[in-house]
């Protein structure tokens, strides 16, 4: 019972140093809101107002439809063309996309054909380049079948050599059903940030008390290395927990009106089992650095790839078979994964209580390892 009073009343103590640390603060509440919320809307995956310009030679029916089909938001307006100026209008980067429609392409679609129309992209807009040419083809493709299929009856003979889809495909798309890039990138932003506080605020808790000479003031009052680090982590984790379950409520579901499928507090929970690890970091790399800037270059070193390499920003399908096979050992995936289950699919702890239960013993593994060099170190100093 001292022990734990011991680690209350030093956790309080580090509660009131964080909150009169106005740039700490500010770093929390920068990371869990505005941070949030420009992340969830600046890193747009989707196809939005794209130029395209259209030089159109044929000057038919068809090439009218094809043209009129290409509608915001996806695209703007498109604009006609010269053919001669394709290439300098390309090399300034005035259009994404530039369509070439032949002469006779709607005589020739008619006869069966099958003639060539241009799509020329500038993949320099990478995103942009490899979405619009999909639905540059999609549209494009739907216009001509719907246009062939209206005057079959005026040009059966001539229409009868087109080709047809042999079957009708039926798409459902779970989870997600707009295919918005705000709700992944939000709710990963807090995922990701959560991380990175862990570390940066348990490692700087340690290098604090260390730069302002209070450490030794610690060490010779009637409380173990144990305790001073049980005390760090229990504050610090409070803190990014609260911090946490306040940005998803107002941030994702309130500012970037994203819907939460399922329970917040099952995620808020597992973010607390998962903050054992992430502080551990922390005071594991606090015992090495000695100073600010050190702690922030190791921080790159181990938690930047940590972060990438989580499942959070690539899917491990898609990563080489043994780098995913190491991150498999690393609890910053399985958190990726449940988060992504609970949050996005609805799962209940039925479903994530495996990963809570690998997440918390190789969590507390780390833990100790980290105190018992917390203590080694502390003894030192001492």
């Amino acid at each position: 019972m001292n022990a734990l009073s011991n680690i209350f009343w030093l956790g309080t103590k580090e509660l009131r140093s964080f909150f009169r640390d106005f740039v700490l603060l500010g770093l929390v509440v920068y990371t869990f809101s505005f941070a949030i919320y420009v992340q969830g809307h600046s890193n747009a995956q989707e196809l939005h107002n794209a130029s395209v310009g259209v030089v159109d030679e044929d000057h038919s029916a068809l090439s009218r439809r094809m043209i009129a089909a290409l509608l915001p938001p996806y695209f703007k307006p498109p604009a006609r063309i010269a053919e001669g100026d394709v290439d300098h209008l390309m090399n300034t980067a005035a259009y994404t996309f530039v369509i070439v429609i032949p002469p006779n392409f709607e005589k020739d679609v008619l006869a069966g054909r099958s003639p060539a129309a241009q799509v020329n992209i500038d993949a320099t807009a990478m995103v942009q380049a490899g979405l619009g040419y999909g639905y540059i083809q999609q549209i494009l493709m739907t216009e001509i079948d719907n246009f062939v299929s209206r005057n079959e009856g005026q040009f059966q003979s001539r229409s009868q050599n087109v080709p047809r889809s042999p079957i009708t495909l039926a798409v459902r798309v779970a989870f997600n059903p707009n295919v918005t890039t705000a709700w992944f990138t939000g709710v990963m932003g807090i995922v990701n940030n959560v991380t990175m506080l862990a570390i940066i605020l348990a490692g700087a808790a340690i290098i604090r008390e260390r730069e302002h000479g209070t450490m030794d003031h610690l060490l010779v009052m009637p409380v173990t290395p144990f305790e001073i680090a049980m005390a760090k982590i229990w504050a610090n984790g409070l803190v990014i927990t609260v911090s946490a379950a306040l940005s998803l409520e107002i941030v994702v579901r309130h500012f970037l009106k994203i819907p939460i499928a399922g329970s917040a507090t099952l995620f808020v929970g597992g973010v607390a089992i998962y903050l054992f690890f992430a502080t551990a970091i922390g005071i594991f790399l606090a015992t090495i650095a000695r100073t600010m800037p050190q702690l922030g270059l190791l921080y790159l070193l181990v938690a930047m790839p940590m972060n990438i390499l989580s499942g959070s920003s690539t899917p491990l399908e898609s990563m080489p078979p043994i780098l995913s096979s190491i991150m498999m050992l690393s609890p910053s995936t399985h958190f990726v994964s449940f988060a992504q289950s609970i949050l996005f699919r609805g799962a209940g702890f039925a479903v994530v209580w495996p990963q809570f239960l690998f997440v918390a013993g190789v969590g507390g593994l780390f833990l100790l390892l980290a105190l018992l060099r917390f203590r080694a170190v502390a003894i030192q100093a001492g």
